[in-house]
């Protein structure tokens, strides 16, 4: 075996399984960092450990491979926090941090706090690294955990408070890449064939059937296996946001976003079915809206290439186990009837069309400032067919999940699983994954604060995104609930959601990007293709109207 440093490793397996950015908050693993850059593997130094988390995450779903971030110790733990996302999404980001090593145990050493607690609950694998013979093995393995079955994130915790105990150390190594798990899924597997007759069957007798894809259909790339059952058999399609996209949104079967943050026609549908087929979607309170859609009783066929998921909320007709892809592939092997569901699907349609018909005039709204609707109309019009855009949640997550229509195959959606200020490191790691697609982030100026010194860094190493941000000064989902509670009591409720008035765009120019103002909603059009064009980072500030609330759901 080759004799090589721990760094030396460390550099060789990310070469090995793809990985070409890291990111990090200094100090840590300093030579390694040196034989990365060898082999063409760029660091990219970013302002907080949560931003490097987050970009790592926006990497990770945008390239189906892993995602790298990396912090010294007293930064382990801001570190943890920003895998709080790529847990819920089932995202495989790779954490490693330094710690002290084991001889300063409970001595009050100088920054340290024990490391697993805190990435327990957000790591589907985390172990401490003692020594660099231990590389191989616990590498291989962390490559595996992150790819493999549901994906998610993984850490491992080197010796030393730079990882140097480890990085430094030199020992022989044998590298083996384990190539199958450099992208996921690494395996497709094969449901029981008996399943998977039963839920032909089932979906065969049903009346009023409709999928529902999540967020599985998106990691298996089973979308054109979704398109196909739908087609072939008359199904209406909601999803869950990790699941946009999977039909077109002007495709004549496609009902949209389903759950809390949805189109109203959506969670209508899936209520009024008599069969659900769940495609690779956690049943979870999100996508179900606390579970009242849809209706208990209701019928269930589902499919999740994770056992434990099947029947969590809802007792499944037939659960069947497996890869969305492979799984779909076999069902559509043994669905061979052509059932008439015309008056359903017309049902279904009269949904959509009443929905899109409320909303209209808010898209085609002239108001300033400017009304969120037709920001994501104009965005929807200009949106590049390779496009990936990545939203925040909150109101933002509602804007675009329900508003903003992508009707090309080839575009992409990855959303905020639930942490306000994702997107803006999440869409800077999404463009450093693919260099070549225009990669659009949405936020509100409430979740773009949050990491807004990011935007040097986007500038200082040329990651080239487009940042869309709803400007309305405030926490305007908050509003409401604020002026609720403080309903006939003393106080001043713009307290708590108002914010300062201003201009990003001039912000933006300070910190060597671009800015774009948008007052007008005529200007949003040139003022996106502008961005895009510039090949430069580009804050697009449009200046929007507080008073707007997203739509409740219904149901």
């Amino acid at each position: 075996m080759p004799k090589m440093t721990g760094g030396q490793y460390i550099a060789e397996s990310f070469k090995g399984y793809g990985v070409t950015h890291a990111f990090l908050v200094p100090a840590i693993l300093r030579k390694t960092l040196v034989e990365m850059d060898k082999r063409g593997i760029r660091p990219i130094v970013t302002h907080g450990e949560k931003a490097a988390a987050y970009m790592a995450d926006g990497y990770a779903r945008a390239s189906h491979r892993i995602g790298v971030c990396m912090a010294q110790s007293v930064g382990a733990a801001n570190l943890a926090a920003g895998l709080q996302d790529a847990k819920l999404a089932l995202s495989p980001v790779m954490a490693i941090t330094g710690h002290r090593p084991a001889s300063h145990k409970g001595k009050h050493s100088y920054q340290e706090i024990e490391h697993p607690p805190l990435y327990a609950p957000v790591t589907k694998f985390s172990t401490n690294v003692e020594t660099v013979e231990q590389l191989p093995f616990l590498m291989r393995r962390a490559f595996r955990e992150a790819t493999s079955g549901a994906p998610g994130p993984v850490h491992l915790d080197l010796a030393g408070i730079a990882g140097e105990v480890v990085g430094e150390a030199e020992a022989d190594l044998e590298l083996i890449i384990e190539e199958q798990y450099a992208s996921y899924p690494p395996s497709r597997p094969e449901p029981e064939l008996a399943r998977v007759r039963e839920a032909a069957l089932a979906i065969n007798r049903a009346k009023r059937p409709i999928i529902v894809a999540g967020g599985g259909v998106t990691a298996s790339g089973a979308k054109d296996e979704v398109r196909a059952l739908a087609e072939a058999l008359s199904i209406p399609v909601a999803y869950s946001l990790n699941a946009k996209n999977t039909l077109p949104d002007d495709h004549p079967l496609s009902v949209g976003v389903v759950g809390s943050y949805s189109r109203w026609c959506a969670n209508m549908a899936v209520s009024e079915a008599d069969l659900v087929v769940y495609i690779g979607s956690q049943t979870s309170s999100q996508v179900t809206h606390d579970w009242r859609i849809p209706r208990p009783g209701t019928a269930v066929v589902q499919i999740d290439i994770d056992p434990t998921e099947i029947g969590r909320h809802y007792p499944a007709q037939v659960g069947i186990v497996g890869d969305a892809k492979v799984t779909l592939q076999r069902l559509l092997e043994l669905v061979d009837s052509e059932p008439d569901r015309s008056e359903w699907v017309e049902q279904v349609q009269g949904h959509v069309r009443d929905w899109h018909a409320e909303v209209q005039p808010f898209k085609d709204s002239d108001d300033e400032p400017i009304r969120p609707e037709r920001l994501c109309k104009e965005l929807s019009a200009i949106l590049p067919s390779d496009a990936l855009v990545a939203s925040d949640t909150g109101h933002s997550g509602i804007w675009t999940g329900t508003m903003l229509d992508m009707t090309h195959p080839d575009q992409s959606y990855i959303r905020c699983a639930g942490t306000l200020g994702w997107s803006l490191p999440a869409t800077m790691g999404a463009k450093c994954a693919l260099p070549d697609r225009p990669a659009i982030c949405f936020t509100g100026d409430g979740g773009f604060w949050y990491h807004i010194a990011e935007l040097e860094t986007a500038a200082r190493y040329g990651i080239n995104a487009v940042f869309v941000v709803n400007n309305n000064s405030a926490l305007s989902q908050d509003r409401a609930g604020d002026y609720r509670v403080y309903e006939g009591e003393p106080g001043d409720p713009t307290r708590l959601f108002k914010f300062q008035e201003i201009d990003f765009a001039h912000l933006a120019e300070t910190v060597g990007c671009k800015g774009i103002r948008v007052q007008h909603p005529r200007d949003i059009p040139s003022a996106i293709e502008e961005a895009i064009a510039s090949n430069r980072p580009t804050v697009v500030d449009v200046v929007g109207e507080m008073n707007v609330a997203a739509a409740g759901p219904w149901g």
